[in-house]
């Protein structure tokens, strides 16, 4: 088996995901709870539900989990769909390490229903049932999980668990630990979340053996910096977006030129989403690429620019032109470094988080607009949960990708207009959101957003002293603009219902950005 963690592996998740693929893949102690009762019944799980129903195959399916988890020889266990309904068995999880084949509800539907596989799925005749079914059971696939896997990563199992080396058991060590397996076209990177695990358990993937360089702005650094070591160097540069450039790109390339970094060393980039950009970008580009770990210690970085391998530096003529799609090896997560966040820092990550949730919809949305804590654990969980699932489906940024721009647009040619000087990326993001939801015709949705960027300390309007036309020609100017075509813009007109390439007329545009600048009421 790979693994030589204490507890048990218990793979969970819907229809289709994949759970007895990914048991095969982690040896031959493992037991699908499914194959097991038809074993023991001598029935298929179909024919039990047709002669004695559903309930009575849920007490039987309980009685043979418990008994199964109770066993010191089983090391891997494959629960059905719909175990954990059962409050006995969630609770024999507890100890145990629990990881979630995550899938989609058509992909599940595709692979379930017709032919002779229906005959073994009693609960996959009616797609609308099925579809519901989906999603009335994801709150409790997400509540038990410790590590979260695309489906489409069963057999990639075993290196999962490789990744979890070195980490804090379930229900051991400063606080829980949630892992999410990102997958990408360029390479599959795990995604480690949990308070302490930078500050207290000092945490780093056991798997990377390169000598780490540490790449920082000062504030990160004078807080953190130690818990990396030891270390090869410490290369340091000032906070703020004016750091993002070619120039700091040279300095930092110097640095490690000078410390006689290879390509067997890994760069940790420690801060928030400018060090990001700017070490991955390093990373991506000294010697024709190493490795990177990035440990985002803003709220911005933790939700949304740590994820996706986009690294980059800024021109004067517009943000974000110049970079690589470069995955990082690992992302170590720590909420506790928050905690040093100023308070103004703290609040412009949270217009990522109400980004995230726009997108999102459903349960984030919720947990956004009931006022969740935007430092809450859960939530930036679930902010990068949703980042994830979308870069999954388009790593660099052809289609759905497209929807994390949500803002951006506006956002970006406001930061490009006022040199870069005058807001906070997740501040200029928050102006943008309110832009993108007037020209989405979301105005109820645009009002609650305001009220919750306004509670949180955000700017809602950008100043009367801005030139409109400038904003509007920096618009122009946005790298989704493709050849001499109108700039695509991301709109939403609900939470859950995003849109990316959407045009909007001159007119609207005008209108909205007349809006954002005017002298509030």
């Amino acid at each position: 088996m790979a693994t030589k963690r204490a507890s048990k592996l218990v793979l969970v998740g819907f229809m289709g995901a994949g759970k007895s693929t990914a048991a095969r893949a982690l040896g031959p102690d493992s037991v699908d709870v499914d194959h097991e009762i038809e074993r023991r019944d001598g029935r298929r799980v179909a024919e039990i539900f047709n002669a004695e129903g559903e309930q009575a195959f849920r007490r039987l399916e309980e009685t043979t989990t418990l008994e199964l988890l109770g066993r010191p020889d089983v090391h891997v266990l494959a629960l059905g769909g719909g175990a954990l309904g059962s409050a006995a068995i969630r609770q024999a999880l507890e100890p145990h390490t629990v990881i979630w084949l995550d899938i989609d509800p058509d992909l599940a539907w595709r692979r379930v229903h017709g032919g002779s596989t229906t005959t073994k799925r009693p609960l996959a005749a009616d797609q609308n049932r099925f579809f519901s079914l989906h999603a009335q059971r994801q709150a409790e696939y997400e509540a038990a999980a410790d590590v979260v896997v695309p489906a489409t990563r069963a057999r990639d199992i075993p290196r999962v668990v490789q990744s979890l080396a070195g980490l804090p058991e379930p229900g051991a060590g400063p606080g829980q630990v949630k892992t999410l397996w990102a997958a990408g076209s360029s390479g599959d990177y795990p995604v480690h979340i949990g308070r302490g695990l930078l500050t207290q358990t000092e945490y780093w993937p056991a798997q990377l053996e390169g000598r780490r360089v540490v790449v920082a702005d000062y504030n990160s650094a004078r807080h953190y910096s130690d818990h990396l070591a030891p270390f090869l160097a410490d290369i340091r540069i000032m906070p703020g977006e004016q750091s993002k450039t070619i120039a700091h790109a040279e300095i930092v390339w110097t640095e490690m030129a000078r410390n006689g970094v290879t390509r067997a060393d890994v760069v940790a980039a420690l801060g928030g989403g400018v060090v990001g950009d700017l070490a991955g970008f390093c990373a991506a580009t000294y010697q024709r690429g190493i490795a990177v770990v990035q440990i985002p210690t803003t709220l911005v970085a933790q939700v949304d620019s740590a994820y996706g391998g986009k690294t980059g530096v800024d021109l004067a003529e517009a943000k974000n032109y110049v970079g690589a799609y470069h995955p990082p090896a690992a992302v170590i997560v720590d909420p506790t470094t928050l905690r040093t966040l100023p308070p103004e820092e703290l609040a412009a990550g949270y217009a990522e988080v109400v980004k995230t949730a726009l997108i999102a919809g459903g349960t984030l949305w919720d947990q956004v607009a009931a006022g969740a804590p935007p430092a809450d654990a859960e939530v930036i969980t679930n902010c990068a949960l949703t980042k994830l699932r979308v870069v999954a489906q388009d790593e660099r940024d052809g289609g759905p990708r497209q929807l994390l721009n949500l803002g951006h647009t506006i956002g970006h040619a406001l930061e490009t207009v006022t040199g870069y000087a005058r807001f906070r990326h997740g501040e200029a993001v928050g102006l943008g959101l309110l832009a993108a939801l007037r020209l989405s015709g979301a105005d109820a949705l645009r009002d609650q957003v305001a009220e919750l960027l306004d509670l949180a300390g955000l700017p809602t309007h950008a100043g009367a002293d801005l030139d409109p036309e400038q904003v509007i020609f920096a618009t122009a100017r946005d790298k989704k603009r493709v050849g001499e075509g109108p700039t695509p813009f991301v709109l939403c007109p609900e939470p859950g219902a995003a849109a990316y390439g959407q045009t909007v007329s001159p007119a609207d545009l005008r209108r909205a950005v007349n809006e954002l600048i005017s002298v509030p009421r």
